[in-house]
């Protein structure tokens, strides 16, 4: 691969990329689609993504239907807010849509391999910040231009991840989610650590042509979060701001990726669920909620692989 065309592969893509983000990415939530194969990226080698996903969550769906849209609307248009059961269930909208929201994802990613059994990457995700790394604890360590001893097409390889995130949470920009947050003053923040265990067979020696991939995630998030209120009173008395809460919670999953192309670039259609009990939340005036669900996250990414010329 000639130095002009490696220049050509380091530009142009990485402009399009970014610009089909622009268009496509609609919120900050930290990406939990898993793309990457048991296989780390070689020593010296840099990899370029892009990955669009969606995040379908089962326990924000549940948590709004079209009443709760209606009292979103209708206690925006208040001057005065009377507490009800009504504005109880805006507030679990709220924490379901921080929590787990549904709603497209996107993040740009690099990754290279620092030695030949570990790689380590950072994804911007919109708004979220993620840092990972990977150790390959399975399967030779070589490239397809220089395989290593038993590189063959079906050779299984296996790697365990570490995956942080960081972000200031927010609500996605939905109509009815503004009228919410313009009533309660909603603000949160979280952290979020994956481990994905992934094992992987490969199409071709060292993934030249692709693999196929599986294992198992294990997920933890800490949020912060409170409300503060202007508009909402209780008869009489205004309602107190709930001061920040902290709480945390573990998330358990699956996954199944196809990597698809040849040598430089690749496809990698993937499908990631989890399910997790988030726990019980403090809401406005002394009342609390609790949320649990399942999540589903299709992606599709592509991988521009830029090997290493010096070796």
């Amino acid at each position: 691969m000639n130095t002009t065309l490696l220049l050509l592969f380091r530009r142009r893509p990485v402009a399009l990329l970014a610009a089909a983000s622009l268009l496509l990415a609609t919120s900050c939530t930290a990406p939990r689609a898993i793309v990457t194969t048991g296989k780390v990226t070689p020593q010296g080698e840099f990899r370029v993504g892009y990955n669009q996903g969606f995040n379908v969550a089962t326990s924000s769906l549940s948590k709004v239907g079209s009443a709760v849209k209606e009292a979103a609307s209708q206690a925006a248009s208040q001057e005065k807010v009377d507490y009800t059961e009504a504005t109880t269930r805006l507030q679990a909208a709220a924490l379901a849509y921080v929590l787990d929201p549904v709603q497209p994802t996107a993040d740009l990613s690099i990754r290279y391999g620092i030695i030949p059994r570990l790689d380590a990457g950072y994804k911007y995700a919109f708004g979220s910040h993620v840092f990972d790394t990977q150790l390959q604890l399975l399967g030779p360590t070589g490239s397809p231009e220089n395989p290593g001893r038993g590189a063959a097409s079906g050779t299984t390889y296996a790697s365990i991840g570490l995956q942080f995130a960081t972000q200031r949470a927010k609500l996605p920009s939905l109509p009815f989610l503004d009228d919410i947050n313009s009533v309660l003053n909603f603000r949160a923040t979280r952290n979020d650590l994956l481990v994905p265990l992934t094992f992987s067979q490969s199409f071709g020696p060292e993934e030249e042509i692709g693999a196929i991939s599986y294992g198992l995630v294990y997920g933890h998030s800490w949020v912060s979060y409170g409300f503060a209120p202007e508009r909402i009173f209780a008869g009489s008395v205004k309602v107190p701001e709930l001061t920040l809460q902290k709480r945390n919670f573990s998330s358990f999953g699956g996954f199944v990726n196809l990597k698809l192309g040849y040598r430089y670039v690749y496809v990698i259609p993937a499908i990631s669920v989890f399910y997790q009990n988030y726990g019980d939340y403090a809401l406005l005036n002394g009342a609390s909620t609790s949320l649990s669900g399942v999540t589903f996250v299709p992606s599709l990414g592509f991988q521009l692989r830029l090997p290493n010329l010096f070796k």
